[in-house]
């Protein structure tokens, strides 16, 4: 598992690609625009490669200070389809686990789409709860 910045080189190559299939209406000028945004706002990139250094799977979060106390946000958690269901996604959650324990977090945290029963499932079995509505409105 490695970090990757903005202006690596696996950003556009290994890491767009994953973020764009869970994200399909962020075009690349717009993901990169958003990944250098992003950054500099405190999301981290956290990519899983095979040792042939095929990227997996990645994850888009971000330690935030919050009046329920100090938390790791994840924005974004996509295995690549042909790496699901292999403990892939498994042990890229237990690294944000050890991240967030490290940083002194309460808790992980992460929305996810109301009709993603697949993603359900795997945050279910990570003991994740439902606590929350997430509401938004589109300006």
């Amino acid at each position: 598992m490695v970090d990757i910045g903005p202006d690596q080189p696996e950003m556009v190559r290994d890491v767009a690609p994953l973020i764009r299939a869970l994200r399909p209406a962020l075009g690349p000028d717009a993901f990169a625009e958003f990944a250098a945004e992003a950054h500099r706002q405190g999301l981290v990139f956290t990519a899983v490669y095979d040792g042939d250094g095929r990227c997996l799977a990645v994850a888009g979060h971000r330690v935030l200070a919050t009046s329920r106390g100090r938390l790791l946000f994840v924005d974004d958690l996509v295995t690549a389809p042909e790496a699901r269901s292999g403990g892939v996604g498994a042990r890229l959650f237990a690294e944000l686990e050890q991240r967030a324990r490290r940083a002194g977090c309460v808790r992980i945290e992460l929305d996810s789409g109301t009709a993603n029963h697949g993603a359900h499932r795997f945050y279910h079995l990570r003991r994740m709860a439902v606590t929350a509505f997430h509401f938004g409105l589109d300006i």
